[in-house]
């Protein structure tokens, strides 16, 4: 059950994921969470190197979705600017949401890695949907209420996949 919550790969950020390794790999759509995974979560736009990140993906023709549990005002003020399609009030890491946004791209599970910032609802939810999931280190050391909670429990469970030899990268 707790290796639901690994997830198959990690990064310090979005931006050291490269178009060319997941073509490599067949991958050809991200699902991407938003809050800390992309900007800060009280950051309203994309930075230039996200909007360049974004750009590249595109150049090499994979797709992005972004799947967020916030409000549609949030998601969609994001998104629109960049033209990415999006899905908001996901109630990650209910499957449901990862299932749409990839029916959406119009590609296969194999096809499309999961990206976020939070073990307890990106990559649990990604995991539980099939998918191959990227875990990166969140953009802020702050965070919203509920994620404060979700950060205690993820540390804890760290420690423990540690312990256990169970992780396969240092922070």
């Amino acid at each position: 059950m707790l290796k639901q919550f690994l997830p198959n790969q990690h990064v310090k950020s979005i931006l050291d994921i490269q178009a060319k390794d997941l073509k490599e790999n067949g991958i050809k759509g991200i699902i991407t969470d938003l809050d800390n995974t992309l900007v800060e979560w009280d950051r309203p736009n994309a930075t230039p190197h996200v909007v360049e990140w974004f750009e590249k993906m595109k150049q090499h023709d994979i797709k992005v979705t972004i799947v967020s549990n916030n409000d549609v005002k949030r998601v969609k003020a994001f998104s629109d600017p960049l033209q990415i399609p999006f899905v908001y009030r996901a109630r990650k890491p209910l499957t449901h949401a990862f299932l749409h946004a990839v029916k959406q791209m119009n590609l296969k599970k194999e096809e499309t890695v999961v990206i976020g910032d939070q073990l307890l609802t990106d990559i649990f939810g990604g995991n539980r949907s099939g998918f191959k999931t990227i875990l990166v280190v969140p953009v802020s050391q702050t965070d919203g209420l509920a994620t404060q909670f979700n950060r205690f429990v993820e540390r804890r469970m760290l420690n423990w996949f540690r312990k256990k030899g169970m992780l396969q990268w240092e922070e």
